[in-house]
Formats: structure tokens, sequence, C-alpha cells
């Protein structure tokens, strides 16, 4: 964890001058199982309003100037106002891919931040953040996966991707789940219900090695087959899972 507690220790001095409410971690750093080098640093910060034509600026150097650190293409962080704070539907300014947009902090990362947020600096996110209301959390996930993740599955090219793979079957175990009893639960623990949900225990197997250590399959007769198993099994689960929501 050195070059990430390095990478976080840079961007919180760097963050400093614009005197943040909060700055807070969710995703695999906060939930416990990050992965150094493979795994995204997911944040949100909390500035004092506005986030006005400098501010952009400012947020914009400060991620340019770190740009050249290790791991720094995968910290994401997106920044709200106190009085921006509330609203799943309402879009933040983000710097994520190594770019500046506007985008939501979703229902599932709002729940993230209520139950295991990690903070960094500042006040706590029960502090700031509105709790999720009843039901919209299962509600995302079912939309989520009927409306993005069903339609990819017809597209071919993605599936012999790792990183479609492995999120495209995590991001579905974690649905399932959150659906089934309204709760949320890490990566680590989505990869080792997968099978119980009926998944390929070959595409299992090759994630898990892939993610913690193991040796995992090469090979163009295994990328595709993989793809193919991948997507047997996805389409008609998602289905299922959206039907009996």
């Amino acid at each position: 964890m050195q070059q990430t507690d390095a990478l976080l220790g840079r961007f919180l001095a760097g963050l400093a001058p614009l005197s943040p409410v909060a700055v807070w971690a969710h995703g695999s750093l906060a939930a416990g199982d990050y992965l150094e080098g493979r795994s995204d640093l997911d944040l949100i910060a909390v500035l004092p309003p506005p986030i006005g034509p400098r501010t952009v600026w400012r947020i914009a150097v400060l991620h340019a100037r770190l740009r050249g650190e290790p791991l720094a293409d995968g910290l994401h962080c997106t920044y709200l106002t106190p009085g921006t704070a509330a609203g799943a539907e309402r879009r933040h300014l983000t710097w994520a891919h190594e770019r500046l947009f506007r985008r939501t902090v979703t229902p599932v990362t709002r729940t993230e931040l209520h139950t295991f947020g990690r903070v960094l600096r500042g006040a706590p996110p029960a502090d700031v953040l509105p709790p999720v209301p009843d039901g919209e959390l299962a509600a995302y996930v079912v939309r989520d996966q009927r409306d993005y993740w069903r339609p990819q599955v017809d597209r071919t090219g993605l599936w012999t991707r790792d990183v479609w793979v492995d999120l495209g079957m995590v991001t579905f175990a974690r649905a399932t789940v959150t659906v089934r009893e309204g709760r949320l639960i890490s990566k680590r623990e989505a990869l080792e219900m997968l099978p119980g949900l009926g998944a390929p225990e070959e595409v299992v197997a090759d994630i898990r090695a892939r993610r913690h250590g193991g040796t995992a399959a090469t090979g163009e007769a295994w990328i595709q087959r993989r793809a193919e198993l991948v997507r047997g099994y996805l389409g008609p689960a998602i289905d299922g899972l959206v039907a009996g929501s």
C-alpha cells in the first residue's frame, strides 16, 4: 500500500488550499478488498461553495500535476458542495479516466459511503450526505442491469476483454444480493457467491486467478470460449433478476 498511501497523501496536500469540508473513499479502498495496482481509488471531495471556474481550474491543475505519479491514472474523484450533495440525479464535477466531466453520485456510491465509507479528511458522510431512501438502491441496480448491462451482453467484442468479464460478472452478483437482501457486498464476496448463482466455474476460477495472484489461462481459444460462457450466463441471469424484481 506504499504507493497508494503516497498518492493519497499528495492528493490531499494538493487539495488542502481549497479547504475541503470532507474527503471520503468508497469502492474497494473502503470495502477492504482493494488491490494495489489493480483497483481504482474512488474518492469524493466536498468543497465549500461555489465550485466556480477558478475552482475547476485549480482542480484540473491538481490532477494534471499528479499524472506522473504511480497509480494516478486510477484516481477518480467527484466534487460536491454541502448544498449540492442531495439528489442522485444531480451531476457533479468529476475527474476520472484522466479528464474532467460531470456525473452522478449513484445510490450505490451513496450507500457505500454511509455503510463503510472511509473518511480521509473532515466530516463523516452522515453529516453531509442525505441517506438513500428505502427502495432506491434496489431499483437503481435493477435499472443498471436492465438498461446498461443487458444490452452490453449482445456486444460480442467486449467480452474478450478481462475488464468486461470481471466487472460484468461481479456487478451481477452484487446486484443480485442487493435485490434479494437489501445490502451491498464487496467484490471479493461477490466472487465467492458467483458459483452459487450458477456462474460457470471456469470463468469464476479465471477471475479469481487474475485478481488474486493465481495462474490464469491464456490463449485465443480460451479467450473466445470464456466470452461465450460469460455471455451465455449473463444474458439469462440478468433477464431473470429483472423479471423477479
